[in-house]
């Protein structure tokens, strides 16, 4: 007893959780199964390990400020075209944050295109990859905020250090000269330093309303376009189509 004891408070102190939760059914699984020394440690520290990586993705995805229901096993992968459907499948094992790549998914309002970069984002996670999701009109705020404070820097560098900034509805809303200004400053820092993914329901061409003048908006697509990935997700909209199909259940209950 009091050996159990002495140990409990040195894994504690050791910060070995894993291992102070698991070391009594693996001492009994080593007795049942003959277990060596060896064998023992390493039953442990595989426990440990596994503990500390769950632990860290928990924390991960909780940092990330994800949707939690917006994974790729709760979105329709039939509904997109099989090009579409590729890029996913390549862009979840995360080599793009790597290669410090951008990635742009454009298409009509309720495409579905904040699911699937968010289902991404969630992969990565997974991955024990460290990214952000903002929408597009809160960023702004904080950005303006960080502006008027003098710590517009401090924010930057604090964004930089996730590797994927996902950015929701990007024109939206619109914008003015000074949210536009902090915008594209954002977008220049991150530049060939860190991935953006962006979801907007403009193409390039409408975004000048964006950026309100013409060698800014090129300037920023330039930025965005010159290491990335596009996904065109010009698809009906999935909450349109559950609509048709909930009311077309509902009258045929009714018959």
């Amino acid at each position: 007893m009091e050996t159990a004891l002495r140990l409990q408070d040195y894994l504690k102190e050791l910060c070995l959780p894993g291992m102070r939760e698991s070391y009594v059914d693996v001492a009994r699984q080593a007795v049942a199964e003959s277990l060596s020394y060896e064998q023992f440690l390493l039953e442990l520290l595989v426990r440990e390990t596994e503990a500390r990586r769950q632990h860290r993705v928990e924390r991960l995805r909780q940092e990330s400020r994800l949707p939690p229901l917006k994974t790729l096993s709760n979105f329709e992968m039939s509904r997109l075209p099989v090009k579409a459907r590729q890029q996913v499948a390549v862009l979840r094992e995360g080599g793009f944050l790597d290669r410090r790549e951008n990635v742009l998914a454009f298409g009509n309002p309720g495409s579905g295109k904040t699911h699937v970069l968010c289902g991404v984002c969630h992969e990565l996670v997974e991955r024990r990859r460290r990214v952000y999701y903002t929408t597009c009109s809160l960023l702004v705020q904080e950005l303006l905020i960080a502006k008027r404070d003098l710590r517009l820097g401090q924010l930057l560098k604090r964004l930089s250090r996730y590797e994927g900034l996902l950015i929701d509805d990007l024109g939206y809303v619109q914008q003015s000269r000074e949210e536009m200004e902090v915008l594209f400053t954002l977008l220049a820092d991150r530049y060939e330093r860190g991935s953006v993914l962006i979801t907007s329901n403009l193409p390039f061409s409408g975004w000048e309303a964006i950026f309100k003048d013409p060698m800014t908006t090129a300037a920023a697509i330039d930025r965005l376009v010159h290491h990335s990935v596009i996904l065109e997700l010009n698809l009906p909209s999935y909450r349109m189509e559950h609509a048709k199909q909930s009311q077309t259940q509902e009258e045929n209950r009714e018959e």
